[in-house]
């Protein structure tokens, strides 16, 4: 059995404005017109033995990414939220323990280790590579791939391997290393880029962290030992995951392990960590442009461009990123789109929600739209689609008044006892700490407008 397990717990504040914490660059569309988790999980498909996927994420993007998966018709095996972030090394493990629980005795499924916000331009060659793999790992070997380097990048850890070109025990794990000691690699041959994807199995992962870092599968047994399921929602136990230590795979297992082997793999791989990255793997049309939206270029060279809800028109620009949203405009030169962080720090310093997430964010219940936040007052529009309704919420910092614009629907308990139908132009004022759900019931959306005041 291979379970393809999808680590979803990246932020990407390099991609900003279209990337933001509640709403991170796994989750958008920013190669074409499926997210990149939702290629990440495609890209999967055929591999022999393969089931549903596993999804590890942070607890803020579990409706979105359930609604992706549903989008696409690949629905999770499971996804477990962390609520708080702790590496790749507890991520692996939550999985890890999580596969083992549901298997016959003595099976040993291998977990495909893949993060959810990388390109692969050549699927093909992708499966390809985890096939030769594949019998290493079911050896009790831990598989890493190493990507083919083409440029002597040093924004990338190395793995340098016993025999060049071919699968192959790691010699050693290097860290990113200065321009001269990049060029030096390439020129040796044998080194490759660390992609951070993996190929194991479950019980020998558990085994070899247990020897090296054993306080991490400790805290994650105990954080699933009390958690708590919504459909395929796993809940962990906050303050038992929050006690773990956090580690990467790389340094609490692949570093210390002899059983560590790499697959050398050349599959138009690219980590997207930042715009020029986005530039690099887009199409681009004769005068070396990228982009996507509702695009004017006039007399523009070496440029990213990209607009989202209004037209963006450039004239006479060299070697530019700018990307268009509804509430904020990016514009940058390419070779410094690394700096683009420092945006986001000035923004979350200053608490503007720009920072945070977008105005709109779709659920699988409907939308949520922001239309204004001027502290201490914030005015949203939801809209319930027809059959569907919110999960139980409740604010306890601030009162909630609902006004109904349009559709029928019901405000009920959070035990689900309906507490008053609601027609257009009703209103309700919901004191904080009220727990509530909102319910369509008519064939239209169930459109509301949301005041919350501070209580």
């Amino acid at each position: 059995m291979l379970v393809p397990l999808i680590l979803s717990g990246g932020s990407g504040t390099r991609l900003w404005p279209l990337s933001r914490r509640l709403q991170p660059k796994q989750l958008l569309p920013l190669t074409g017109a499926t997210t990149m988790l939702q290629q990440t999980v495609q890209r999967v498909d055929g591999l022999p033995g393969e089931v549903a996927p596993l999804v590890v994420c942070n607890v803020d993007h579990a409706t979105m990414v359930e609604s992706q998966l549903q989008q696409i018709e690949r629905p999770a095996r499971a996804i477990v939220l962390e609520p708080v972030g702790r590496n790749t090394a507890p991520a692996v493990a939550l999985a890890a323990l999580l596969v083992l629980e549901s298997t016959t005795d003595g099976e040993d499924p291998l977990l495909l280790v893949l993060p959810a916000d990388h390109v692969v331009q050549d699927p093909m060659g992708f499966r390809a590579a985890v096939e030769r793999g594949r019998p290493h790992a079911e050896a009790g070997k831990l598989v890493t791939f190493g990507i083919v380097p083409d440029s002597p990048h040093t924004g990338y850890g190395y793995i340098r391997a016993e025999v060049p070109g071919q699968v192959s025990a790691v010699q050693r794990f290097v860290e990113k290393p200065d321009r001269a000691t990049a060029e030096r690699y390439l020129a040796e041959g044998g080194y490759y880029w660390n992609s951070g994807m993996f190929l194991l199995s479950a019980r020998t992962y558990l085994a070899e962290l247990r020897e090296h870092r054993p306080a991490i599968v400790e805290a994650c047994e105990k954080a699933l030992a009390d958690r708590w399921q919504d459909g395929k929602l796993v809940h962990v136990d906050a303050g038992a995951f929050g006690a773990c230590p956090s580690d990467s795979i790389d340094y609490a297992v692949m570093e210390k392990t002899t059983r560590a082997m790499v697959v050398p793999m050349d599959v138009g791989w690219n980590d997207v960590g930042s715009w020029a990255a986005v530039h690099d793997v887009s199409e681009h049309e004769d005068h070396g442009n990228s982009g996507l939206g509702d695009v004017l270029a006039i007399d523009c060279q070496g440029s990213h461009l990209q607009a989202r809800s209004r037209l963006l028109a450039a004239v006479g620009v060299r070697d530019l990123v700018i990307v268009e949203t509804e509430d904020a405009v990016l514009v940058v030169p390419r070779d410094r789109s690394q700096d683009v962080k420092k945006v986001v720090e000035r923004l979350e310093a200053e608490g503007r929600p720009e920072a945070s997430g977008h105005r709109e964010h779709p659920m699988p219940w409907g939308r949520v739209r922001r239309l204004d936040a001027s502290p201490p007052v914030s005015l949203w529009e939801l809209r319930v689609t027809p059959g569907k309704h919110t999960p139980v919420e409740s604010h306890k910092a601030w009162d909630r008044r609902l006004v109904v614009v349009s559709g029928e629907g019901e405000l009920r308990s959070a035990d689900g006892e309906v507490v008053k139908r609601l027609h257009p132009g009703d209103s309700e004022l919901l004191l904080a700490g009220t727990g509530y759900v909102l319910a369509a019931t008519s064939e239209w959306v169930f459109e509301l407008l949301a005041v919350d005041l501070p209580a």
